[in-house]
């Protein structure tokens, strides 16, 4: 079993679509807000936010051979700044690394090692469909956040971007 190329392209496009209305969102708190600790993983809005990016920029650096040196570096990525631009151009990224791909060649599998250095095997397919599920999970968690402080969040579920793909056709 695979998924098509176009499909995993449609997906990478999605989560970028959400990533991005999710940053505009958070634009709009106060810096208490947006560092307000939450008692969880990543703590904060800006917290959970950075852990996604980090995660995409990560696997995306796997599956090229180029895996960045650390998770999060946390005098760089620890800033609302770097989420509005950074993560608009690694979603860039992603996007013209699966433009070169095939339905054979997204079906293959690659080699890469965990932030533990554990070794493993994937097909590029399932990491793709993993970065956008994982991305998924930690924005509803930021939207939960931004609903506890009172801010409602934007619409970021998938009907919601093919609704949108559909009006712009």
């Amino acid at each position: 079993m695979s998924v098509p190329a176009d499909t995993l392209r449609l997906h990478l496009r999605y989560t970028a679509w959400a990533s991005r209305r999710l940053v505009d969102a958070a634009s709009q708190l106060s810096e208490e807000e947006l560092t307000r600790d939450f008692k969880h993983a990543d703590k904060s809005v800006l917290g959970t936010l950075v852990h996604i990016f980090a995660a995409d920029r990560v696997w995306l650096g796997r599956i090229q051979g180029n895996v960045p040196a650390r998770f999060i570096d946390l005098e760089q990525d620890m800033k609302l700044s770097v989420l509005q631009n950074d993560w608009p151009a690694l979603h860039e990224r992603w996007l013209e690394w699966t433009a070169a791909q095939t339905d054979h060649s997204v079906s293959e599998s690659f080699h890469y090692k965990d932030l533990k250095g554990n070794a493993y095997s994937s097909p590029i397919w399932q990491t793709i469909l993993h970065v956008v599920n994982h991305a998924t999970h930690h924005r509803g968690q930021v939207s939960a956040m931004l609903r506890a402080m009172g801010h409602p969040p934007p619409p970021l579920d998938l009907i919601a971007f093919y609704r949108q793909l559909n009006a712009a056709a």
